[in-house]
């Protein structure tokens, strides 16, 4: 199942999408399919138009941050934080060391800022190493390198090193609260992301409070051309895909308690 996600996040963002299609009419041009080349040629065209020139991304992006609100003020007490990894540049940080945030790295953040603020809070981090090859530090190492740096003690941390998915994320998560006596903690994890996690997480059964962070589009975003930052567009429209892959996909395995979870 996970070599399975990967591919299909592989052949199914924009840019590869585009570029099979791009494919498609080269090689009906070469067999004189007419048709299908002009067909083919222009989904390539759209898809590379939507993708580049159009707020396509940010749109989608923001309605899916804008699915659980962001909480306006700090909890009164806070025992235990959830964060759910992918945000290191494990890549780097496997061969320099250290401990480089990468777009989402918000979430590590904001768990140091309320680690700092509560002390009495144990923070659970959540995440192996996700790629293919399985190579790389995962999240739980790296985070214990920048909180050590930072001055928090060790005992406070609960790791999970294993985990490649939101799914298996949500897996082990239940077992560690479960053996360290730890339960209603805040979910720490991208405003994007967050529908998809509760959904895994309310199907497992495990009580969290979510706490969005790491907001990619401005909260006021609507349809239009935007030729201003292709590669921001591309980015934000492969994020938004990306997620909502995975909330189907989730949704027909069984894996969250409903379609488009909200609060």
């Amino acid at each position: 199942m996970f070599l399975i996600s990967k591919l299909v996040w592989i052949l199914g963002q924009p840019l590869s999408l585009a570029f099979f299609f791009a494919t498609l009419a080269f090689l009906a041009a070469l067999l004189r399919w007419r048709r299908l080349g002009v067909a083919t040629s222009a989904l390539s065209v759209a898809i590379l138009f939507t993708a580049l020139f159009t707020s396509t991304g940010a749109y989608l992006v923001q309605g899916l941050e804008d699915r659980f609100p962001k909480h306006a003020g700090d909890p009164v007490d806070l025992k235990c934080m959830i964060v759910l990894g992918g945000a290191f540049d494990t890549v780097v940080t496997t061969s320099r060391g250290g401990y480089d945030l990468d777009a989402a790295g918000d979430r590590f953040v904001e768990a140091l800022r309320l680690a700092q603020k509560y002390p009495q809070a144990r923070i659970l981090v959540s995440g192996g190493d996700g790629s293919i090859t399985g190579n790389y530090e995962g999240d739980a190492v790296i985070s214990e390198r920048m909180f050590k740096a930072f001055g928090l003690d060790s005992s406070r941390l609960v790791e999970d090193k294993d985990s490649r998915t939101t799914f298996e994320n949500a897996i082990n998560t239940k077992a560690l609260l479960a053996s360290n006596s730890m339960s209603n903690c805040l979910l720490i994890t991208s405003g994007f992301h967050m529908p998809r996690s509760m959904g895994i997480f309310r199907k497992l059964g495990i009580d969290v409070v979510p706490w969005p962070v790491d907001y990619r589009s401005s909260g006021k975003e609507y349809l239009r051309l935007d030729a201003s930052q292709p590669s921001l567009n591309v980015a934000l429209l492969s994020t938004a895909v990306r997620e909502w892959i995975g909330l189907v996909g989730y949704y027909f395995s069984g894996r969250t308690s409903e379609f488009y979870p909200g609060p």
